[in-house]
């Protein structure tokens, strides 16, 4: 993978180009980052740019031997370990191996929720077991065979138990020319003892532009990707899902929904929405919410005076603007906050056409009866 094939991030491509160049290279460093941002194939593009053959000034040349082998994750001196769920106590990374080149071929922004499709998981958790700390440390301890480097990258530490203090010495240690790439999403979940012993390198969520121009330049209709780009809040895994689902109409339908709560004048419009909305399934239900808890957000903000700080279309946001007018920022919070609370109960299965008529009769006492409810009530199961 070459810098110029992920979306954004150009600032972290640049520090990375830059480390090479100055001869700045840590044995050890942690690409931080949240889910979608790109770290993993971050991590891989800087390994390729390390061992190019013929390096250009800001990308690896994808023409040498080294890049052909790093374009099919088959160079010898790059190695992959990543959480998995074992079957066998001795089973390492090695064993998943093609399903992981599989995976990241289809798709460089993994997730751990796309990663366990390529697996049999079952019911098992997935972890990295002290068998792959042994085969780490074994493949890690001979020196490179072709390239100037050996690389590790490591998916998801946070997913090392305790065991993972067993790499500690040769993390701190290693043979020469053998460098660590630690891909992390949760810094606050890795081992101490290896968080001290690496460079961090801060991965920031993707930009909402960077996400829908990629949406678009991959044959998405703007709308939709602009729809996808702005619900997926940074995080591209996500915008990639939104637009391979059933294409929706979030927006409408939610207008039309808030509308129909404001009005309060057609009962029989309002269980015709309760309806249609018990009926978009489990996954839309929770990205309708989602759209609605970041829509009334933007109404805050404009209700603020922060309209500046607004991430909208133009025709929702002249929209955003009249319904901030209708829905003062407090009624604003306590609609958002019933919208999240129907998420959650979304997720555990809630029975949807109680809660959709809930939450909308909820709104209406917010707005006609300035009725702020406090907590949740568990009625929808």
């Amino acid at each position: 993978m070459q810098f110029k094939e992920i979306v954004g991030q150009q600032a972290v491509k640049q520090r990375l180009v830059n480390s090479v160049k100055e001869n700045r290279v840590s044995h050890a460093q942690l690409f931080l980052g949240p889910e979608g941002s790109g770290a993993l194939a971050l991590a891989v593009a800087y390994a390729q740019y390390l061992s190019c053959e013929n390096r250009q000034p800001e990308d690896s040349c994808g023409e040498c031997a080294s890049c052909r082998k790093y374009q099919k994750l088959m160079h010898p001196d790059l190695h992959f370990s990543y959480p998995f769920f074992a079957k066998h106590k001795d089973d390492n990374a090695l064993t998943f191996i093609e399903e992981w080149r599989e995976a990241f071929s289809a798709n460089p922004y993994l997730s751990l929720d796309i990663w366990r499709g390529y697996l049999d998981a079952e019911n098992k958790q997935a972890n990295i077991n002290i068998a792959e700390c042994h085969q780490i440390i074994k493949k890690l301890s001979f020196k490179p065979f072709e390239s100037a480097y050996k690389i590790l990258i490591l998916w998801l530490p946070e997913y090392l138990d305790k065991t993972g203090n067993a790499l500690l010495k040769i993390i701190e240690e290693p043979q020469p020319n053998t460098l660590f790439l630690l891909v992390a999403q949760n810094q606050d979940q890795i081992l101490n003892t290896i968080l001290s012993r690496t460079q961090l390198i801060k991965i920031p969520a993707m930009t909402y532009d960077d996400i829908r121009e990629y949406l678009v330049d991959h044959g998405q209709p703007k709308a939709l990707a602009e729809q996808a780009a702005y619900l997926s809040e940074g995080n591209i895994t996500e915008a990639i899902q939104l637009t391979q689902q059933e294409e929706n109409n979030h927006h409408g339908l939610f207008v039309q929904w808030l509308r129909t709560c404001i009005t309060n004048n057609k009962e029989g419009d309002l269980f015709k929405l309760v309806d249609q909305l018990a009926k978009l399934g489990r996954e839309n239900q929770k990205n309708f919410l989602r759209y609605g808890i970041s829509f009334l957000r933007e109404c805050c903000l404009i209700n603020s005076d922060a309209a500046d700080l607004v991430h909208l279309p133009p025709a929702e946001l002249e929209l955003a603007k009249r319904m901030a007018k209708a829905i003062p920022l407090l009624p604003a919070e306590a609609i958002t906050d019933e919208l999240e609370k129907a998420h959650y109960h979304i997720e555990r299965n809630a029975n949807p056409k109680i809660l959709f008529l809930d939450v909308s009769l909820q709104i209406i006492k917010i707005l006609f009866f300035k009725t702020f409810r406090a907590k949740a009530d568990s009625i929808y199961s």
